[in-house]
C-alpha cells in the first residue's frame, strides 16, 4: 500500500535540504527519479513553511521507505537531525502525471 510522508524540519532551510540531496545523490542532484538509487519513490515535493523546511514524499509501501530511511537517515544524524520524525500516513488516493 502507498505511503505518504511529511518531514518537517523545524529551524532548518533549503541549504539543509540541498545538503542532504547531495549526499543522498552522491552530488548528482536530484531532477529525476534515477537520481535516488532507492527504488519505490512516487513523488517528492519540497519547500519553505513557517519556521522552516518541508518534505512531502509518496512511497509504493512502508518498506520502500524504511529501505531508503538506511540512505538518509544516517545522513540527517551526522547533519545533527536525527531526531526528526516523519509523519506517515496510508494514501488514500495518488495520481500522477
Amino acid at each position: 500500500m502507498a505511503i505518504i510522508v511529511t518531514f518537517d524540519l523545524p529551524g532548518a532551510g533549503q541549504e539543509l535540504y540541498d545538503t542532504v540531496i547531495d549526499r543522498v545523490t552522491d552530488g548528482r542532484g536530484f531532477t529525476r527519479f534515477a537520481d535516488v538509487r532507492d527504488p519505490g519513490l512516487i513523488s517528492h515535493a519540497a519547500g519553505p513553511v513557517d519556521g522552516g523546511f518541508r518534505v512531502t514524499e509518496v512511497w509504493e509501501s512502508a518498506e520502500a521507505l524504511e529501505a531508503h530511511a538506511k540512505t538518509f537517515g544516517p545522513i540527517l544524524a551526522d547533519l545533527g537531525h536525527a531526531d526528526i520524525e516523519p509523519t506517515i500516513i496510508p494514501a488514500h488516493n495518488v495520481v500522477v502525471r
